[in-house]
């Protein structure tokens, strides 16, 4: 009878340990996976995408106040940005700010705004993101540097942007806002 209540305590006590050993399993395992979560989203963070809160009206009616998008920063490896982009930018008077603009004029072109209507290199831009009935003031005619873009705000009447503060170096691009994700009716790509 002892023999066999020495085998039933063995049994149990081993019992013991391997749920022991279990959670310790179980820890483990959730703790790599929380770790491998949290360099997984730093990657992606600093070399892939970032999301991004409208903070003013100056886009408008392309993005509104409060909209959330994510933001390329891979896009501008692979290819070389166009005129329309909407781009995320450091501003050039405070680097610690991020603003977002459209792309208005290149590198080595010439920008003049003549009754609401941007001209490059004296040919006008069709510009079907703009509100109707939308009075810019003229403006220019400004040669742009190389290296630099003259970025504008959809929202004309209602923007600060290279019209007050100038143009912007490549540089201090972050990356091109290419995804609506909140709220949820406006959920979609950005051209």
């Amino acid at each position: 009878m002892e023999h066999g209540y020495d085998e039933q305590a063995r049994d149990n006590a081993q019992e013991k340990t391997n749920t022991v050993s279990g959670k310790g399993y179980l820890i483990r395992d959730i703790l790599e996976s929380v770790a491998i979560a949290v360099v997984l989203a730093v990657i992606i963070k600093v070399f892939l995408f970032q999301n991004f809160v409208i903070p003013s009206g100056s886009m408008e009616p392309t993005l509104f106040k409060g909209d959330m998008l994510y933001v390329s920063k891979i896009s501008y490896r692979f290819s070389e940005p166009v005129r329309g982009d909407i781009v995320v930018f450091k501003y050039p008077l405070d680097p610690k700010r991020d603003f977002v603009k459209r792309i208005m004029g290149m590198p080595g072109e010439t920008l003049e705004i003549k009754n609401s209507v941007v001209h490059i290199n004296g040919q006008p831009v069709s510009e079907p993101f703009l509100r109707k009935g939308l009075k810019s003031p003229d403006f220019g005619p400004v040669k742009i540097n190389e290296g630099k873009y003259f970025m504008m705000g959809d929202n004309r009447d209602n923007s600060s942007d290279s019209r007050v503060w100038g143009t912007v170096p490549r540089k201090n691009f972050v990356g091109k806002a290419v995804f609506i994700y909140w709220p949820p009716g406006r959920i979609g790509a950005l051209h």
